[in-house]
């Protein structure tokens, strides 16, 4: 039987989680009207994940599994979930159980509302210091004013989208993926549900800081041309600032030889700043010919080593 719904997990070193997980998903599935089935994505775990989810799928055959052959990473994980979701509304959200599963519920009634993306926008982040807080609060502000899309504040991965969303995800092609950006890129009748979310059930956090930061240059290259316009006026500023400052050595040598402003440290505090400026101007045109270049090489996004409960090929 095609299932109604899906569920799609990427799971990496989660195996303190995967029984409650399993648990509360139990739990709103027997709430749900329709068919139901879990797609659980071993993300290249280290632990005893994969054989956790052997077993969870030996025993429900409602519960599939990918296993990657490698970490691939979480967004690369989200995709190869869609590829595989057969049901006609598909719930993304993480193993760490931060996503309540109990707001699937109110998600499917938004659906069945008509609304064909309804995503969780976290209106409070519990148990989680400052120190992650405001970085992320920052940086949806900042992508919200520098993207070409408009893009939810405080929203992550944790959505329900439909089924025409999800063929029109599928066909993307692009290597450097960040799904929350192209779930908003595509349209459509689109809502929130405010969540207050919960810190994590049990393991350790996934996204360092310096993961975390990767993700947000990673969202911000992807959908904002701003910082190759930046590097633009940044140069142009650079360019009078140096203008005038030739004018003033000028000035200085001719009308006031004696001033302090004429010796060594004016001429190097000119190049420090002229070679700062091409130094940042080089780094964001190399991460925008990065991306070419990641693409152009045409690589698969993922490669699967084992399948559980679809008749599928395992390369993606």
């Amino acid at each position: 039987m095609i299932p109604q719904y899906s569920f799609v997990i990427p799971v990496y070193n989660e195996e303190s989680n995967l029984p409650q997980l399993y648990r509360r998903l139990v739990a709103v599935r027997d709430r749900v009207e329709g068919e139901v089935e879990i797609i659980l994505i071993n993300d290249g775990s280290r632990d005893r994940t994969l054989s956790i989810l052997r077993d969870l799928h030996a025993k429900d055959p409602h519960v599939c599994y990918l296993s990657l052959a490698r970490n691939f990473g979480h967004q690369i994980a989200v995709t190869a979930g869609l590829n595989f979701a057969r049901g006609q509304a598909i719930i993304v959200m993480d193993a760490d159980l931060q996503d309540p599963p109990e707001l699937a519920l109110e998600m499917i009634q938004r659906w069945q509302q008509g609304y064909q993306v309804v995503y969780a926008q976290r209106s409070k982040r519990h148990k989680e210091g400052w120190m992650k807080r405001l970085p992320a609060y920052a940086f949806y502000r900042l992508l919200k004013r520098l993207a070409d899309i408009e893009i939810p504040l405080d929203t992550g991965d944790f959505c329900l989208i439909d089924r025409q969303v999800a063929d029109i995800l599928n066909k993307m092609p692009e290597q450097n993926r960040y799904v929350r950006g192209l779930r908003s890129w595509v349209g459509f009748k689109q809502t929130a549900i405010r969540f207050e979310r919960d810190p994590r059930f049990s393991g350790e956090v996934k996204y360092t800081f310096g993961k975390s930061f990767a993700f947000a240059m990673n969202g911000l290259i992807s959908f904002s041309r701003v910082p190759l316009r930046l590097s633009t006026y940044v140069g142009l500023f650079a360019a009078v600032v140096a203008l005038i400052m030739a004018f003033m050595v000028l000035y200085w040598r001719i009308i006031a030889p004696d001033s302090p402003l004429t010796g060594f440290a004016t001429i190097l505090i000119a190049v420090f700043f002229l070679g700062a400026v091409q130094l940042v101007s080089i780094g964001i045109l190399g991460e925008y010919i990065g991306r070419i270049y990641e693409e152009v090489k045409g690589r698969p996004l993922y490669v699967l080593s084992e399948v559980g409960g679809f008749e599928r090929s395992i390369e993606g």
